[in-house]
């Protein structure tokens, strides 16, 4: 048997979820969701996602390096952690054309350049500079979305 505060809870979700569809609905009646625009939320969107899978594979590859001895590793492991937080944050704000797109990835682009910096500085590990490779791409995506929002 359903509570009266339970039947309140659903009662506002099922609120908060209509006040969600009507702004989409609006938003692509204005065209929000069509064109150049919504292909570059969908462009950073995805160059967040490809960076956050990068960095959590980046933080495995520098777990196994530190288990090895390498403790030079422990900076990066703790900069691409926190990395692919927020880009994975960012991707699914960015993707809804949240309201906070534009906020999230002015700090997404910055976390991203200095991921990609300590990552850089180990030139001689593939992994590493394919973690580079992906948050400097999805830094660029960021700050580009970020130029047009």
């Amino acid at each position: 048997m359903i509570g009266r505060r339970e039947f309140g809870v659903v009662g506002m979700s099922a609120a908060a979820l209509g006040a969600m569809q009507a702004v989409g609905v609006a938003q692509e009646k204005a065209g929000h969701d069509h064109g150049e625009h919504g292909s570059m939320f969908d462009d950073c969107a995805k160059a967040c996602n490809d960076c956050q899978r990068a960095c959590d594979g980046c933080v495995r590859h520098c777990a196994i390096e530190m288990s090895k001895g390498n403790k030079e590793h422990l900076k990066t492991l703790s900069s691409c952690s926190d990395c692919a937080a927020v880009c994975a944050t960012a991707a699914q704000i960015v993707a809804r054309h949240g309201y906070f797109a534009k906020g999230i990835c002015e700090s997404c682009a910055d976390i991203c350049g200095k991921c990609a910096k300590e990552c850089e500085q180990f030139s001689d590990d593939k992994h590493m500079q394919e973690c580079a490779k992906e948050c400097r791409k999805c830094e660029k995506a960021c700050r580009e979305m970020v130029k047009h929002a």
